[in-house]
């Protein structure tokens, strides 16, 4: 079964049925460019999402030290991605189905167009002979008429007794003349006739079955093109499923990975000061004479104590270069940590003078190749960085040695052991003076250096000298201020944008 066969008469419901195809395609891209304005909202709010609730900041960085915190920022990660897996399905369905069935359209439209163009011209055409059949019929039935009557009127003059036989031969002559003007026109209509019976057997059973087929065949082929654009949107999220399952998982083993343990042990070694707990508070008996109670109450204590690190006056510890200001454990761990980093950046630069030295010995053998004594001044800068380093080194590790009351080594150090040196050098008298309330000890979380002069007016504020070292006791929070202790023990805020923040 076929269009041109069995519908050969419905040109009117093939046209209609064949833009409504047509009108379902556009349909299908519009609601496919939707969809993926969704995905691509979608993906914007959740990478959005991702950087609102990302950790950011020296303090954030070091609760990232923490397992459940790292696991939140592992999950932020893992939902990033996710939101570009999402994108990654806008993207293809934009390019895979809407471009290349907008353009497929246009195709199909343009088709459809010249067919129903070659049916109206067949249609014309057979109009036009059918119009030529009726013109010949229409003047053969004219001259046919015409001449039987002068045919009548032959005869009629030949059975007049007053016609002469030249009026006779001229009725005659006359009818002669139509009905063979007739028998041309019977002649012409029955060639026209016959033309038109071609032509017309021709359109119905050639030139539209032909047409309506080749209508037919477009139209199945759209449907075929929907079918695999329907699959295609599937398709296409399909084709992602295993990323996106891998980021489900990621963040599913995001969860795992915490361990409560491992993060309270964590804790621990962060903040441990490595002190003793106080001893208790000997008995001091007024009744045998050593001292009058009159001045003050046995429960006040003494005005003169050495450092307890719990408990303090209000007055914030300076920061020392050896880091002296800081609990013994905390102490060890920053000097370590210092002790390391030089130790990099000694490394480093030995590297370099090495290369440096090579490199001159390369152009002294092959002086084409370069003058030895332009790499000199690196050689010397290198050399005395390298100097510079080791003296630093030296001192840290003296600092270290001086920490661990030179009964540890720095490996013993670096691996957390604790030690026993430190009691013994600990004052007897763990005491401070100390007021009714107890404040805990607020120690630096950072350092900076002033990059310009800051002249601190208003209450809370202190002023600041180019290139002074302060110690940050409190991180901006979003208004530009920052809390910082001098040197000298002043405390106050400054312009966050008037330093610049230690390595």
């Amino acid at each position: 079964m076929d269009w041109g066969t069995d519908l050969w008469d419905q040109y009117d419901h093939i046209d209609k049925h064949t833009q409504s195809g047509l009108d379902l395609v556009e349909r299908y891209i519009k609601f496919v460019k939707e969809r993926t304005e969704i995905e691509q909202s979608y993906a914007k709010q959740l990478r959005n999402l991702s950087k609102k609730y990302a950790k950011r900041g020296s303090k954030d960085e070091q609760d990232c030290k923490f397992s459940n915190h790292a696991s939140l920022q592992e999950i932020l990660n893992e939902l990033n991605d996710y939101a570009g897996q999402r994108e990654l399905i806008a993207e293809n369905m934009m390019t895979g189905i809407c471009v290349d069935l907008t353009k497929y359209l246009q195709d199909l439209k343009q088709e459809r167009k010249t067919h129903l163009a070659d049916a109206k011209k067949a249609q014309q055409n057979l109009e036009i002979t059918f119009k030529q059949l009726e013109s010949t019929k229409k003047r053969f039935a004219k001259e046919w008429g015409e001449a039987e009557k002068a045919t009548q009127q032959a005869e009629k003059t030949e059975n007049d007794l007053n016609a002469t036989r030249l009026d006779v031969e001229k009725a005659k002559q006359h009818a002669h003349a139509r009905t063979h003007t007739a028998e041309e026109c019977r002649n012409d209509y029955a060639a026209q006739l016959q033309k038109y019976n071609k032509e017309q057997n021709l359109f119905y059973y050639t030139e539209i079955p032909q047409i309506f087929n080749n209508m037919q065949d477009m139209d199945e082929r759209r449907i075929q093109r929907m079918a695999e654009g329907y699959c295609q949107f599937a398709d296409i999220e399909k084709k992602v499923q295993p990323i996106i399952s891998k980021c489900l998982e990621g963040i599913f083993n995001a969860g795992g990975k915490i361990n409560e343990k491992q993060d309270s042990m964590l804790f621990i070694e962060q903040h441990k000061s490595g002190f003793e707990r106080p001893a208790d508070v000997e008995f001091e008996d007024y009744t045998q004479g050593i001292k009058s109670a009159t001045s003050e109450s046995s429960l006040n204590p003494p005005k003169v104590r050495a450092k307890l690190w719990p408990f303090s006056k209000k007055t914030k510890p300076l920061p020392a270069e050896d880091f002296s200001h800081l609990p013994p454990e905390q102490r060890k761990k920053r000097l370590q940590s210092k002790i390391d980093d030089i130790s990099k950046e000694l490394q480093k630069a030995l590297d370099q003078s090495e290369a440096l030295e090579k490199m001159k010995g390369v152009y002294e053998q092959n002086p084409q190749m370069g003058d030895p004594s332009c790499l000199e001044p690196q050689i010397s800068e290198t050399a005395q960085n390298i100097g510079r380093l080791r003296g630093e080194l030296a001192k840290y590790e003296t600092w270290l040695s001086e920490a661990v009351g030179g009964e540890e080594s720095s490996n013993a150090i670096n691996n957390n052991t604790q030690h026993t040196g430190v009691a013994a050098e600990l004052p007897q008298n763990i005491y401070l003076e100390f007021d009714d309330e107890f404040d805990d000890v607020e120690t630096p979380v950072g350092q900076c250096t002033a990059l310009y002069t800051f002249q601190g007016n208003s209450e809370g504020t202190i002023s600041i000298t180019e290139g002074e070292l302060l110690s940050i006791m409190e991180e901006d929070k979003g208004d530009g201020w920052m809390r910082v202790l001098r040197a000298g023990g002043e405390e106050g805020y400054i312009p966050s944008s008037y330093v610049k923040l230690s390595p």
